[in-house]
């Protein structure tokens, strides 16, 4: 009789590859870079093109990333009851945060778009684990259907962006792997990304959208309603869906246009549509709490100003872009300001989903380096915030904002390995990310 199989990861495995049995991987042992100083255990991939990590099958993703356990034992078979990396409760007060566009490096086929759970799990092994002080945080950009073509990508210029979603119907077609939706549900093949992260030693996320007219709730076989703040039966629905998927294993909740929340500043909001007031947004984290139970639940808000007691008694960890990143001294002085300050503290960026390119290689080392540097004492670190683009630079005529707003493949003969290549530069970028990894190498035994 065969052994129930006890864990997300290897119910995966078994259906996508039909063995759970796994094995080193030498091309990670090539690959691999380790921390420096005390850090020498903590290892990734460095130095690749990413469509190197995004042709791999799953269980060679699967094995590299066993194979990088900084444990220094190999598991043959993925282990149960994985635990995220512990950095307390407040842990996103001194975090790194990356977004990963996990819809852009989705498989494309032809003009449909799916399975970027599967490109989320292979970019694992190429971010680097946490510190020794701090943790590094993935961010997945799209969790929900898009309100517009959702499972498909569209020419380069036509809008299908990732700023309007629906809830109530399940996940995003471009995400989730439907056609073994039957075999492991949505919900387990997002525990199998958390484990394998936390497995990495890296802690995760997703962003959300709070701008009403941004919302949809959808129900089968009817048409869309539109979502209202005003409406406590939405409210409703919008904190059972943030509970649904926190219980797969997040904990960082990023809030879209969360500095304009309760009409503040609002004449610099670009939103659409109305946004919750300042007392619904504290109900809100604190029922997301509650209900979870998930006492390391962290909120980022998009955007910060100085008055930061706003944001901390609203239920936020950390903020975005207060601080500019390109001045390591005004980072010092900051997290020197700030260190009596251990609930909620604004951030640092290298650059951000609005971002429309420009930046030069140089700069962003630079930003990097300061965002993990820019400070006295380690416990005084601000968050900091990151895109894919800072880690993978992408082609040159798309961006990270344009591929929030769009949803194009790059393919030239309709594979999804062609559009990997093609999506990302070529051998600079790949010296670009060498180098980003020998920053990380140096600080992230801090």
């Amino acid at each position: 009789m065969e052994k129930e199989i006890s864990n997300c990861v290897n119910k995966l495995l078994k259906i996508k590859e039909n063995s759970i049995i796994l094995n080193p991987d030498n091309w990670t042992k090539a690959s691999k870079i380790n921390g420096k100083n005390n850090a020498n255990l903590k290892q990734w991939i460095s130095n690749i093109l990413p469509y190197e990590l995004l042709e791999r099958s799953l269980k060679q993703s699967i094995e590299s990333i066993v194979t990088l356990c900084e444990c220094t034992k190999f598991y043959n078979i993925f282990p149960d009851n994985i635990k995220t990396p512990d950095y307390g409760d407040k842990w996103g007060r001194l975090a790194n945060y990356i977004e990963i566009n996990n819809r852009a490096i989705a498989e494309m086929y032809q003009n449909k778009c799916k399975n970027g759970i599967y490109s989320a799990i292979k970019i694992l092994p190429a971010i680097p684990p946490s510190a020794k002080s701090w943790a590094n945080c993935i961010i997945l950009s799209q969790i929900w259907p898009n309100i517009y073509g959702d499972g498909y990508n569209k020419d380069v210029n036509e809008e299908n962006s990732i700023y309007g979603i629906k809830l109530g119907i399940g996940y995003s077609r471009n995400i989730i792997d439907y056609d073994i939706s039957d075999k492991i549900s949505p919900t387990e093949q997002f525990k199998a990304f958390n484990d394998l992260a936390h497995f990495r030693g890296i802690k995760t996320g997703f962003r959300t959208i709070i701008s009403e007219d941004q919302l949809k709730i959808s129900q089968p076989y009817k048409e869309d309603t539109n979502f209202r703040w005003d409406n406590p039966e939405h409210v409703e629905l919008y904190i059972r869906e943030m509970v649904k998927i926190v219980n797969t294993g997040f904990e960082a909740i990023f809030v879209d246009s969360a500095k304009h929340i309760g009409g503040y500043d609002i004449g610099n909001y670009t939103g659409v549509g109305a946004l919750p007031e300042y007392s619904q947004m504290q109900y809100i984290t604190q029922e997301i709490r509650k209900r979870t139970g998930c006492t390391t639940l962290c909120f980022v808000g998009e955007k910060s100003t100085d008055d930061f007691n706003r944001y901390k008694m609203m239920g936020l960890n950390a903020g975005t872009g207060f601080i500019s990143s390109d001045n390591i001294e005004d980072i010092k002085y900051w997290s020197n300001k700030l260190k009596y300050s251990r609930e909620y503290a604004p951030g640092v960026e290298v650059s951000n989903d609005n971002t429309e390119g420009g930046i030069t290689y140089e700069k962003r080392l630079n930003r990097i380096y300061n965002c993990l540097s820019g400070f006295e004492y380690a416990s005084d670190k601000l968050p900091s915030f990151m895109q894919m683009d800072d880690i993978f630079p992408l082609r040159y005529d798309t961006n990270t904002h344009h591929l929030m707003m769009t949803n194009p493949s790059y393919s030239q003969d309709g594979t999804a390995l062609s559009h990997w290549k093609e999506l990302f530069t070529k051998d600079d970028g790949q010296d670009y990310n060498k180098k980003v990894s020998e920053i990380f190498a140096k600080l992230i035994f801090l």
